[in-house]
């Protein structure tokens, strides 16, 4: 089978390449998936840039990785412990490559049974594929401190990926939501996942309009605490918890009085660490939703297995919605 493979860090063109190497089969617990969707998230530009020797595994012939850790396809065959009236099953995937070298980023991967959930009828690859570490993210970002149910919620940056999600999620579990961006393309589509406010986070009076707007917030769901700080002590109410799920290059400098002073609880988010039973939650109410026709996909740019250096590019350039390898 084709897979996208590397073998050392690096720049996606100087690692990433594609090799034919041997399809998996799946072990006790396991289910081997037909991969439709393999999505690429910023989280993997971090694991391509910074593996260690650690990290590399055999696969088939080879030793190295295959990256990704989301996406979608069709379970084709189930291991020991695993009900075979699975096979043929769609599925949307999360955490695939945590442990063990087999990403979705090739024709076929395997994964623990739980890992691989079932879309319900009528559900595209597509919105399924836009799931996984973004939508898991953010409903543990959420539901870590307890129901979000009539609290106020600031979601940074509302047209990302975890922010488009946890606007969703949150106006699902109650919350009044409020949420920053920087311009009318990205306040259109934060507004489209139902923001109850939406705000730019670069006009001079943000911290403003969201007291003016939706009054001291409860939570905020932080992509970029270095930079949004300051924005989020001016609209926090006293005992809010600031959940940051991203970390930047430079770690902050902590106003520690003024965090006493208003009771804060900084909170750190890494869906790779997640415990297990909030992880097996997330799966099942986010599964819930796409049921009831709650969850929307993010705008989808597709790339061919060949072109992956070119789509890790595109993410770490900016791009604004998910980048999809399409092995259909």
């Amino acid at each position: 089978m084709k897979a996208a493979f590397h073998d050392r860090s690096g720049p996606a063109r100087d690692v990433l390449r594609v090799l034919d190497v041997e399809r998996p089969e799946p072990g006790p617990g396991q289910v081997r998936v037909r991969v439709a969707l393999s999505a690429i998230n910023p989280g993997d530009m971090s694991l391509r840039r910074n593996a260690t020797p650690q990290d590399f595994r055999p696969v088939g012939e080879h030793t190295g990785r295959i990256p990704h850790q989301d996406g979608t396809g069709t379970i084709d065959a189930v291991g020991p412990g695993v009900d075979p009236g699975r096979i043929g099953e769609r599925v949307w995937i999360w955490m695939a490559g945590a442990g063990h070298p087999w990403g979705t980023a090739a024709e076929w991967t395997v994964l623990p049974s739980e890992q691989a959930v079932a879309l319900p009828d009528g559900v595209s690859d597509e919105l399924g594929a836009c799931l996984g570490i973004p939508a898991m993210t953010a409903h543990w970002c959420l539901h870590a401190d307890g129901s979000p149910r009539d609290r106020t919620v600031l979601v940074a940056a509302g047209a990302g990926a975890v922010g488009h999600y946890a606007i969703e999620l949150g106006r699902l579990a109650g919350a009044r939501i409020v949420t920053t961006v920087s311009g009318p393309e990205k306040a259109a589509m934060a507004t489209a996942a139902g923001a109850d406010l939406v705000v730019n986070y670069r006009d001079a009076d943000a911290a403003r309009q969201i007291l003016e707007g939706a009054g001291p917030v409860d939570r905020i769901i932080e992509v970029s605490l270095n930079d949004n700080l300051e924005l989020d002590l001016a609209v926090a109410s006293p005992g809010a918890v600031i959940v940051t799920y991203a970390a930047q290059p430079d770690d902050p400098a902590l106003p520690v009085f003024r965090l006493m002073w208003a009771n804060l609880v900084l909170r750190f988010a890494l869906f790779l660490t997640e415990p297990r039973d909030a992880l097996l939650r997330a799966a099942t109410e986010i599964t819930a939703a796409l049921e009831d026709g709650a969850l929307t996909p993010l705008p989808v740019h597709s790339f061919s297995l060949d072109d992956v250096a070119v789509a890790h590019e595109a993410v770490e350039n900016g791009l604004i919605g998910k980048a999809v390898l399409d092995l259909r």
